[in-house]
């Protein structure tokens, strides 16, 4: 329970949205995106080219929010008991003892997820949809806050292994960053790294988090949304739509962009806003589609009514 001095002194959501801005110049949208997600307790995936502030964002959002993290490197060799931890045998104890690995804290930076195996990449799956991870029989709880933020490479790049789609499907959201514009690029030049952010008070996200899985949504916009999922699932253009866990994405990380922007309820701009980020990554074009997914996504929800 968070007593009344507690919520004093934690930070607002505008001190933390400020902290981030300072932190990834230009990037306001992308940095309130990412933020959406963490509040609908979803799973953020970053893709991009190295060196444009995935690892950055991600780490400023755990700074940010107070959460205690781990970041796991992955690569080609990288063992699924390496993340999710094992039993190892104690000889002084004659026992076999389960040692955690780094997946148990609040936030995971799983940096450059696609350079590792499909088999360690899998490892995640259980941990991002259950929140609980099964060793030999026997399941083990994470924290009620556990998010993954996965950064990864383009996949023409050498050495990465695509993300299978059941595994995109746990992302709520997917974003790029974009090199900056040039005076932002400028201003960095001159000033250098801005440096890690530092929290005093941790905000209350868990009671933020409820905030928003309460936020209200009116039936029209329900049926909005469902829509605009079904169309996805029989557009031409589109051989793989969107899954039911995918719409309740959809409404969960629109009610969190209504929460940032001090709203008590869900409009149509929020789930327009959010949707390229949210159903993007999760949609599959068909081989005669001669847009790019996002196209075929405006296009779908130019066409689909607010209000049938």
């Amino acid at each position: 329970m968070i007593s009344d001095e507690d919520m004093m002194a934690s930070p607002s959501l505008e001190n933390i949205l400020e902290s981030l801005d300072a932190q990834l110049l230009g990037k306001p949208r992308e940095v309130r995106l990412g933020l959406a997600c963490i509040l609908a307790r979803g799973h953020l995936l970053l893709e991009d080219v190295p060196g444009v502030g995935k690892t950055t964002l991600a780490k400023g959002l755990g700074a940010a929010l107070g959460l205690d993290n781990n970041r796991i490197q992955f690569t080609a060799d990288l063992m699924p008991s390496e993340i999710t931890g094992g039993t190892i045998f104690e000889r002084a104890t004659e026992q076999f003892v389960f040692h955690r690995g780094p997946l148990f804290t609040q936030l995971v930076i799983a940096d450059e997820i696609n350079r590792a195996t499909p088999r360690t990449q899998s490892a995640l799956l259980e941990a991002m949809a259950e929140r609980i991870i099964s060793i030999e029989g026997t399941s083990y709880a994470l924290d009620d806050v556990f998010t993954v933020i996965a950064t990864q490479n383009p996949v023409h790049q050498t050495g990465t292994y695509p993300l299978p789609e059941s595994q995109l499907d746990r992302f709520s959201m997917r974003l790029s960053l974009g090199y900056p514009d040039a005076a932002h690029e400028k201003k960095m030049l001159s000033s250098g790294s801005p440096g890690d952010l530092t929290t005093q008070h941790k905000p209350p996200l868990a009671t933020w988090q409820q905030d928003v899985a309460a936020m209200h949504c009116s039936d029209d916009l329900i049926d909005y949304i469902h829509r605009l999922v079904t169309a996805t699932r029989t557009d031409s253009s589109i051989s793989l739509g969107l899954s039911p866990r995918g719409g309740l994405q959809w409404l969960a990380v629109a009610r969190a962009w209504a929460f940032i922007h001090g709203r008590d309820h869900v409009l149509p701009d929020d789930i327009q806003e959010v949707a390229l980020s949210v159903a993007g990554h999760k949609c599959l074009s068909s081989s005669s589609n001669t847009e790019s997914i996002d196209q075929t996504l405006t296009r779908i929800i130019e066409r689909v009514d607010i209000y049938s």
